[in-house]
């Protein structure tokens, strides 16, 4: 990582540091700590989403069917088992991983819009299984009593305790994925994006890297439905749907798809939105949402990240920013 973006990384785990304290004292914005609870898991999401749409250039409509995969993996297992929710964890991002490299082979062979409709595709399918198999799932009624997550004995209901655990995870999983995007699969990732055929014509395995990033972005977003769960301690199949996975692309589309910092901003920025100011619409939420991705494909094809660099003097967005190179 750059200085410029070591930086942002300590600024900004600051100001997550500091912010429940900020807002805590004043009662009409404390629920902002629940929003940003929400922010950080949808964040592990959008950081995958960003690696595979912004970098590997691949489009995937299925991030919440990863999502839901990982969710219920953790709510069926310690509701119907009594495992240990810690255990059980990393059960779901291997049985997405696992589901997301039997896809990735042959769904990721395709291009364009073929792609989006694959992984559209099999999203409605897991959204279709987790509403009719009730004995497993509970259907559209849901799951509930699902245990919360303990550290030392200790359960964590307080707000406080989960956010910092969960916004101790994403920077985890930011700093990994800066470190990706520096090594030579990172540079692999940018020429695929860029040009594929002169990337396999420079000896790139573009194929295997394709997947892995697929892998990757599942893992992240069954890491994210497990936080999820232990966090709600209820769930249900509406949570996991197409219009989820929509909501999730608007994210990193918002922010700057070719940005980790745009991921993450569009992210809160979006979690905000649909919390606080969208909740008016009511039915009327889907049109919204979509007036909002219109707007930011005619006007901002690059994400709020550019403004900010243009903001800051620069007239594009610089490498360091967009997309983690030195």
């Amino acid at each position: 990582m750059s200085r410029k973006d070591w930086g942002i990384f300590l600024g900004t785990m600051l100001l997550i540091g500091v912010f429940p304290w900020l807002v805590k004292p004043f009662k009409a914005v404390s629920h902002y700590i629940d929003i940003m609870v929400f922010a950080g898991i949808f964040t592990l999401i959008s950081i995958g989403l960003s690696m595979l749409m912004g970098y590997a250039g691949q489009i995937s409509m299925a991030q919440a069917a990863f999502f839901g995969i990982g969710a219920y993996t953790s709510g069926i297992l310690t509701t119907r088992f009594g495992l240990n929710p810690w255990l059980v964890m990393p059960v779901g991002m291997l049985l997405a991983a696992v589901v997301a490299w039997l896809l990735g082979i042959p769904a990721l062979r395709l291009k364009g819009h073929y792609l989006a409709m694959a992984t559209l595709g099999f999203g409605v399918i897991v959204h279709i299984v987790l509403s009719e198999e009730v004995n497993w799932t509970g259907g559209p009624s849901g799951m509930a009593d699902i245990p919360s997550l303990t550290i030392a004995g200790t359960r964590l209901t307080s707000e406080i305790a989960y956010y910092y655990l969960v916004w101790a995870a994403v920077f985890l999983v930011l700093l990994f994925c800066f470190l990706v995007l520096h090594s030579r699969v990172g540079r692999a990732l940018r020429a695929i994006h860029e040009e594929q055929t002169a990337a396999e014509a420079m000896g790139v395995p573009t194929a295997r890297l394709k997947v892995q990033v697929f892998v990757l972005s599942a893992v992240l977003a069954a890491l994210a439905g497990s936080f999820y769960t232990h966090y709600v301690t209820f769930l249900n199949p509406g949570s996991f749907n197409l219009m989820w996975s929509i909501r999730f692309m608007l994210m990193v589309m918002v922010g700057g798809m070719q940005s980790l910092w745009g991921a993450l901003l569009g992210t809160v920025l979006m979690t905000f939105v649909g919390n606080e100011w969208l909740q008016v619409f009511a039915d009327f939420e889907i049109l919204a949402y979509g007036a909002i991705l219109l707007v930011v494909a005619l006007f901002l094809p690059r994400g709020l990240v550019s403004l900010i660099s243009q903001g800051f003097g620069s007239r594009k967005v610089r490498p360091s920013l967009a997309d983690g190179s030195s």
